[in-house]
């Protein structure tokens, strides 16, 4: 049966007890973590795309997308404050609709975090570049840091800091959220200074015509920053690794959220606002995709016929804007914030791959070495190598505009399967503790649904030809692996035992 194999919430806790993970993170470090997650990818890279794809309108596309996060962070926190264990949306899907559909949910995730590091490696990568080349007026050959798709040959820079947010991971989780919270502190700086900059010199005929597009271009535009907000989720795959989680998980997720979307509209009012953001239009006055070979060859005619770029065009926008508006050094300064900050986006993403990867490891369904914890760092080493790696690879050789648009796909599925998995426990599992409810369930949960297949429909053709094929390719990996080796197939479901979670501090793996 397709919803067969639940895993019920005691037995995902009791697995949780044998082989755990060091609380060490609390509500304060979980909202720094959700920050430095959320803000960085949309503002710093994905404001040129979605600009593309919307003009102007990309504001609205902040909104909706915005929207359809926030209604699935609700349901986030009452899962995430219910069920303290690391997995996200795997584990919840694990207990309420089936090992099936948890399988699938885990597969698709791969999509979010893994192929979304990547998207930020690249993002990274452009910023970097920029400064040097504009600082120290060098020029660095774009066969060393671009893809081919973008006219060069490796991203060289984008597997570097892939090579690096690794390693920090694998020394510890807390040593890596201490450095994210500082990173996170110089990224919020430098978008306050970019809005106090870019703001006051704002012309509103450059709101005009505000949707050039059409709401289709919106829609695509929103399905594409969507992206931008992901990385809520990854805060709720560390709530194995937090203190009084009941407590902590909602203020991480909600709060991290809030103060994100407050952040993003200021600062892509600022961009429209001074330098204009219309879309580069192919001969039938279609906009052409961003990330290809037709845009980079679009902007290489426009500046050579205007003697200046376009927003649209840059792979450091902020920096870019802020440079066109007479401040070339505070643009500088800009671009080496996202060159520190961005690595936070890298972390929290590469952190929720890796514990997700655990946890499915350690349900059986993935092989027993991806469960490993190191001995010094009590961290699931093994799986963050083989994630850093991957991670490197897509960098070096895809733009951040098809990379986006995957995760994307994997992002949806996996937020949708959440939101129905609330519903569904309220009434399968009415008197469950819930130290946070969902206001509204019977609304707020079917218009995340719904709002999740309503971005997933606005993506692009190829990208949901993408994910499909992926899905395929999980269900042979399900019923070839994972269906025989699956503990609860076998029947190795573990008793939980309450009086194990009485102290903050879990008990040594291996032991009751």
């Amino acid at each position: 049966m397709i919803f067969g194999r639940v895993k019920s919430l005691d037995a995902i806790l009791a697995t949780a007890e044998k082989k755990s993970l060091h609380r060490s993170l609390g509500a304060f470090q979980l909202t720094m973590l959700g920050i430095g997650a959320v803000i960085g990818t949309g503002i710093f890279v994905l404001t040129a795309e979605a600009a593309q794809k919307a003009g102007p309108g990309m504001m609205l596309s902040f909104v909706i997308a915005g929207f359809v996060c926030a209604v699935a962070a609700l349901c986030y926190a009452e899962m995430a404050a219910m069920v303290p264990v690391s997995g996200s949306a795997y584990t919840y899907s694990y207990a309420v609709m089936g090992e099936l559909v948890a399988w699938m949910v885990g597969w698709a995730l791969i999509l979010e975090y893994a192929v979304a590091a990547g998207a930020v490696s690249v993002g990274w990568s452009g910023y970097v570049v920029g400064l040097l080349e504009n600082a120290f007026s060098i020029d660095i050959p774009d066969m060393l840091v671009r893809g081919p798709y973008d006219g060069g040959l490796v991203n060289l820079p984008a597997m570097a800091i892939a090579g690096l947010v690794t390693w920090l991971l694998v020394i510890g989780t807390k040593e890596s959220a201490f450095v994210n919270s500082i990173l996170v502190l110089i990224k919020v700086a430098a978008l306050t200074l970019f809005i106090i900059l870019a703001v006051p010199v704002m012309n509103m005929q450059n709101f005009e015509p505000f949707s050039p597009l059409g709401f289709a271009g919106v829609s695509a535009a929103a399905a594409s920053i969507f992206f931008a907000y992901v990385g809520f989720d990854a805060v709720s795959t560390a709530a194995e690794e937090t203190k009084n989680p009941q407590r902590n998980m909602p203020i991480g997720l909600i709060g991290s959220l809030a103060i994100c979307t407050i952040f993003y509209l200021l600062v892509a009012a600022g961009v429209i606002g001074s330098v204009g953001a219309q879309p580069m239009l192919g001969p039938d006055g279609a906009a052409l995709p961003p990330g290809s070979v037709e845009l980079t060859k679009a902007c290489a005619d426009h500046v050579a016929a205007t003697g200046r770029d376009a927003v649209v065009c840059s792979k450091e926008a902020l920096a870019w804007t802020l440079r066109e508006i007479g401040w070339p050094q505070v643009g500088n300064l800009i671009g080496l914030a996202a060159g520190l900050a961005l690595p936070s986006v890298i972390l929290m993403m590469m952190f929720g791959q890796t514990r997700i990867f655990f946890v499915m490891s350690r349900d059986g369904l993935l092989p027993a070495v991806f469960s490993k914890v190191h001995p010094k760092f009590h961290t699931p080493h093994v799986i963050t190598i083989l994630t850093g790696v991957f991670v490197a690879l897509f960098a070096a050789f895809f733009p951040v505009g098809k990379l986006a648009d995957i995760s994307n796909s994997g992002t949806l599925f996996a937020f949708a399967a959440v939101s129905i998995a609330v519903l569904v426990l309220r009434r399968t599992d009415a008197t469950r503790h819930r130290p946070f409810r969902t206001p509204l369930i019977v609304v707020t949960a079917p218009i995340a649904v719904l709002g999740c297949v309503y971005l997933f429909y606005s993506l692009g053709h190829d990208t949901k030809m993408m994910f499909l094929v992926w899905a395929a390719i999980g269900l042979v990996v399900y019923f070839a692996y994972s269906r025989g080796k699956s503990h609860v197939g076998r029947g190795l479901t573990e008793v939980h035992e309450p009086e194990a979670y009485d102290d903050l501090d879990p008990p040594v793996p291996g032991t009751r």
